[in-house]
């Protein structure tokens, strides 16, 4: 009984583990907030990570599954949600004469995507399709440590003996180590508001954890959840087996 209730209690407070992909260097162990069955989002590095897609990396990754309404939960208030979501322009349509039309976005809507279509991603990035953000830490391997790792594991020449082709830089933790994507963050690039270091390395911190909660907005509910049925099957198992030892008490073996 115990085994059964520990395994339960693991598998709703944890997601499943996968190793780190091959072909890099061993991706970096950081210590994230998220982590462990205790582990929660923090609300202050949401909304700066939310600050460093919207200013930097949306300008080529789309995040097709969140709408703005969805900011909610990162400690916006409804004011402030419609006031993002209406700085974005909107094709929306047909009227009633047919036609398609421009309007301010909505919380209802989804993140506007940088492109129009797949096609035209590719036509912009020399052939390469700039991957949707919405579920990247889920769909790589040791998510939230790859996607930290890739952003701050950018070297500014290639070691001797290896050569990069127009357009591809050398990251240390790529597969492969070759990357279309130029180093999108550096010290300083973006300004924060609430006086947090302005460095690469908290860039990165930060919109991993954003990326982290948009890929698995349910996380903190979830771990709850697990919390809860582990107590109520330990109070159970423990009802059950005071019932067993008083029925059977007179039974002689």
């Amino acid at each position: 009984m115990l085994r059964v209730i520990l395994l339960i209690g693991a598998l709703a407070v944890s997601p499943v583990a996968h190793a780190a992909g091959g072909g890099g260097e061993k991706l970096p162990n950081e210590h994230w907030s998220f982590e462990g069955p205790f582990g929660t989002y923090d609300r202050g590095a949401l909304q700066r990570g939310y600050q460093i897609y919207s200013q930097v990396c949306s300008a080529c990754h789309s995040m097709k599954y969140l709408s703005y309404r969805n900011l909610s939960a990162l400690g916006y208030s409804p004011d402030e949600v419609k006031a993002i979501a209406s700085q974005y322009t909107i094709i929306d349509g047909p009227d009633d004469e047919g036609e398609m039309f421009e309007r301010p976005g909505k919380p209802s809507d989804r993140f506007k995507a940088p492109y129009a279509n797949d096609n035209a991603a590719k036509y912009v990035n020399n052939g390469a399709l700039p991957p949707d953000l919405s579920l990247i830490t889920k769909a790589r391997p040791n998510g939230a440590n790859y996607v930290y790792g890739l952003l701050t594991g950018y070297e500014d020449h290639a070691p001797e003996g290896e050569e990069l082709a127009t357009g591809q830089y050398w990251n240390k933790y790529m597969d492969g180590h070759k990357i279309a994507m130029a180093p999108p963050l550096a010290d300083e690039v973006v300004a924060y508001e609430d006086g947090s270091a302005t460095t690469l390395d908290q860039y990165a911190r930060d919109v991993t954890q954003f990326l982290t909660w948009a890929a698995e907005p349910e996380m903190e509910v979830r771990k709850r959840t697990g919390i809860k049925v582990l107590l109520f099957l330990s109070i159970f198992a423990f009802i059950m087996w005071r019932v067993k030892k008083k029925i059977w008490k007179n039974v002689k073996y």
